[in-house]
Parts: C-alpha cells; sequence; structure tokens
C-alpha cells in the first residue's frame, strides 16, 4: 500500500463528504460524539455496499486499510485542479 500525498487530509475530506452522503441517503446520521474509528468503519461498509468502492480482502480490514480506501476515493472524486490533488 503506497501513502498518498496529503493522505490525512484525502481522509478529512472523505469523512466530510461522506457524512454528508450517509445522512442524504437516508442511512442514519453522526453524533458529535462519534469516534473517527467508527465513522471511517461505517463509511467504509456503506460504500463497499453501494458499490462505491470495492471490499478489501478479509484480511486486510482494518483501520489503517479502510482510511486508505476512504483516501483513494475521495481522491477519485475531486477534480483534477483541486488542492488536494496538488
Amino acid at each position: 500500500m503506497k501513502k498518498l500525498k496529503n493522505e490525512a487530509e484525502l481522509l478529512k475530506e472523505a469523512l466530510r463528504v461522506g457524512q454528508v452522503y450517509f445522512e442524504k441517503r437516508g442511512a442514519g446520521s453522526f453524533e458529535a460524539t462519534d469516534s473517527q474509528s467508527n465513522k471511517i468503519e461505517v463509511l467504509y461498509r456503506l460504500f463497499v455496499n453501494d458499490g462505491l468502492i470495492q471490499p478489501l480482502a478479509k484480511d486486510q480490514e482494518n483501520e489503517l486499510h479502510m482510511k486508505h480506501k476512504l483516501a483513494l476515493w475521495i481522491e477519485r472524486q475531486l477534480p483534477a485542479d483541486h488542492p488536494l490533488k496538488k
């Protein structure tokens, strides 16, 4: 797994956009007390279920790999001239 440039910022943006998707889809909402780990896992599973991202192999389903998958997903959604892609 190759680390992305700006991966932490990409993850932050993926969580922000993912939360909006989560709520607009009607799947629920996050509380202010929900941990980042919980949000990452919920969004990862939702995106896999909806076919937005490919699932990880069962032996690779951990927080580190889920974070990377979400960062990859948002990187592909952003326009080419977005500051996070530079």
